[in-house]
């Protein structure tokens, strides 16, 4: 029987009036999930709806679709429906599609999330699959943060009432309730990760261990366990966060490997990234703290990245898009697109402070603009000698990522300013009435 009233309300899953989405393939395991919620809504006061998503990867996917909306309407639920096209995704990323499918589809999760349709996300998740996937993260290099498996809610809104329960449980309760349903016929294909790992090792383990799977979710609680106990020896200021980005002091890197692993991961999660961040990608940034050069870089998963900025490592996501940003030279505030504002006030009399420039605007060529910095761009310092642009910023340790976010002030690939940190020799202010003051803050 399925063992789940008492895991649901154990792990406290639901909260009363929730709106739960069950992501439903119509495979077994998603089918007996909906039905179970469906029929059980007042019992947890809450409202379920199905959500279906199509991945686009085979032809007769709709037959799927059709059938699940069939079973909303039989269970009495909403359905949704949803249609993404995994294998373009995983062309254009470079991902094998069982990876693309679980983004695209996470991400149609998330979005009604966002958008406040669903409170939280029910998946089918059940022994078999926790034992699945800790195999597959271990084969992967993961750590303990992976070989403890998944967790009954993740992310505080994906919650897995069947992670206590086993597949012949859930195939006992669809046919105790004469439910029907779908073969995806994918689910075969042993080209995909999970499917070798499920109908090729795991059937050759449990042939010779029939209670393997068990012994790996039991193996999982444990290290769980000790997880949790080192996790609490992390400390709690070895990370800075700011939007889209956090700092570890390169001093941390000196404690026990345990300790700066841990550090490693709690940041990554910082930023939203809760998978596929492996034992290499953390042996790497560790190199970076230990004995990488200023501004060398280390790729992670989800378009993040780490880099050595002097005594940091920062670790922030890359997705920006490219912008354009002109602004003439005139008094007023401007957004600074991916960076801040910059603010540009006449003053006579003043006292700089950090993040502030004064500038005679009356040398400035008449065609100058704030801009971003472009390949060519020379720079006549405070004080006189002429240097690259880029030579200068890392001069004053301006960290790599933000760089092509700093507004100067141009005509043609003369730099005249360089807003918050120091202008050109040819601007400087002498005996004038009035004069320029630039302030440059981040959000």
């Amino acid at each position: 029987m399925l063992l789940c009233e008492e895991f649901i309300r154990q792990n406290k899953l639901f909260k009363n009036g929730e709106i739960i989405g069950v992501g439903c393939s119509g495979g077994s395991d998603s089918i007996a999930l909906l039905h179970y919620l469906a029929m059980n809504q007042e019992k947890f006061d809450i409202e379920v709806v199905a959500i279906h998503v199509d991945h686009g990867i085979r032809e007769n996917s709709y037959i799927d679709a059709d059938f699940v909306r069939e079973k909303a309407r039989e269970f009495g639920v909403r359905f949704y429906k949803f249609r993404v096209d995994a294998p373009k995704v995983a062309a254009e990323k470079g991902l094998s599609v069982e990876t693309a499918a679980r983004e695209v589809r996470y991400g149609v999760f998330k979005s009604l999330i966002q958008k406040g349709v669903v409170d939280k996300i029910a998946l089918a998740h059940h022994v078999s699959d926790q034992a699945e996937t800790i195999l597959m993260h271990i084969f992967r290099g993961a750590g303990t943060a992976g070989a403890r498996g998944m967790s009954p809610i993740s992310e505080g809104v994906y919650v897995r009432p069947f992670l206590n329960s086993t597949k012949e449980d859930i195939i006992d309760y669809l046919n105790q309730n004469h439910l029907d349903y779908v073969d995806d016929q994918t689910n075969v294909d042993t080209s995909y990760n999970r499917n070798f790992v499920r109908h090729v090792i795991m059937k050759d383990i449990k042939s010779r261990w029939p209670n393997a799977e068990q012994a790996i979710v039991n193996f999982a609680k444990a290290v769980k366990e000790d997880d949790e106990f080192i996790q609490k020896q992390v400390y709690a200021d070895a990370i800075m966060q700011e939007e889209k980005l956090v700092k570890i002091p390169t001093s941390y890197f000196i404690f026990d490997d345990a300790l700066v692993s841990r550090i490693i991961f709690k940041a990554v999660r910082m930023l939203g990234i809760n998978q596929d961040v492996e034992k290499k990608h953390i042996d790497a940034i560790k190199f970076l703290a230990t004995k990488g050069d200023n501004g060398k870089r280390v790729f992670l998963p989800f378009d993040a990245i780490a880099v050595r900025e002097y005594d940091y490592i920062t670790i922030y996501d890359r997705r920006r898009e490219e912008v354009k940003f002109e602004e003439p030279l005139r008094s007023g505030e401007f957004e600074v697109p991916g960076y801040g504002k910059m603010t540009v006030k006449r003053v006579k009399d003043f006292n700089i402070k950090e993040g502030q420039i004064v500038l005679d605007w009356r040398k400035v060529p008449k065609d100058a603009v704030w801009r971003f910095r472009q390949d060519g761009d020379v720079f006549t310092k405070f004080g006189g000698g002429t240097k690259k642009l880029k030579s200068f910023m890392i001069d004053k340790k301006i960290p790599a990522r933000i760089r092509d976010y700093i507004p100067v002030l141009a005509s043609g690939n003369e730099i005249f300013a360089v807003a918050g940190y120091e202008i050109s020799e040819k601007v400087k202010v002498e005996d004038v009435p009035t004069a320029y003051m630039v302030e440059l803050k981040k959000n």
